[in-house]
């Protein structure tokens, strides 16, 4: 261990033992559930380690931590929304290969189809990927996607349109 580093392990031990146990308590009141709370106390103190520059000038230690955190909660919920439509999705194309008969052959080039889907998908904006799955995984109207996303028509006809070369792109390659 060099020198330099010496400060900054000093500096996150600090941090961690005197708000470790604070961030914990808040997020399991946040979350409703200790182990969720555990995970994103970790992952916060992880993203923190991973950006060494925000310990040097860091003030006020709790605000930072809750906006860390807040920041992983709403990725984990994005995360965990394309999940389940991912889920939803695969669950009718069971469903419809069943009831087709398809071969063992025919359902592993569907899955991988599937699952390749879902990988370009995660590197979508958040907005043009949500966009995206209502439009054609719940089979929204681009009206009723401007109404629940709160942005216009012409907006969302602009992140489907960025969807689909996203797409295009990316499986071109």
């Amino acid at each position: 261990m060099s020198a330099s580093d010496l400060p900054l392990n000093q500096a996150v031990h600090m941090l961690y033992a005197e708000h470790h146990g604070w961030l914990f308590g808040w997020l399991r009141k946040k979350l409703g559930c200790s182990q969720n709370a555990a995970d994103l106390s970790h992952d916060t103190f992880v993203r923190i380690l991973a950006s060494r520059d925000a310990l040097g000038g860091m003030r006020e230690p709790r605000a930072f931590l809750t906006t860390t955190a807040r920041h992983l909660i709403i990725d984990r919920a994005r995360r965990r929304q394309i999940e389940d439509a991912y889920l939803r999705e695969l669950a009718l194309t069971i469903d419809l290969l069943e009831s087709c008969q398809q071969s063992p052959e025919q359902i592993l080039l569907t899955l991988e189809a599937l699952e390749q889907i879902a990988f370009v998908l995660d590197g979508l904006a958040p907005n043009a990927r949500q966009a995206f799955l209502m439009h054609f995984l719940e089979g929204l109207r681009q009206a009723d996607i401007a109404s629940r996303l709160g942005i216009s028509e012409r907006m969302v006809r602009k992140h489907l349109m960025n969807a689909l070369v996203h797409c295009h792109h990316a499986l071109d390659v």
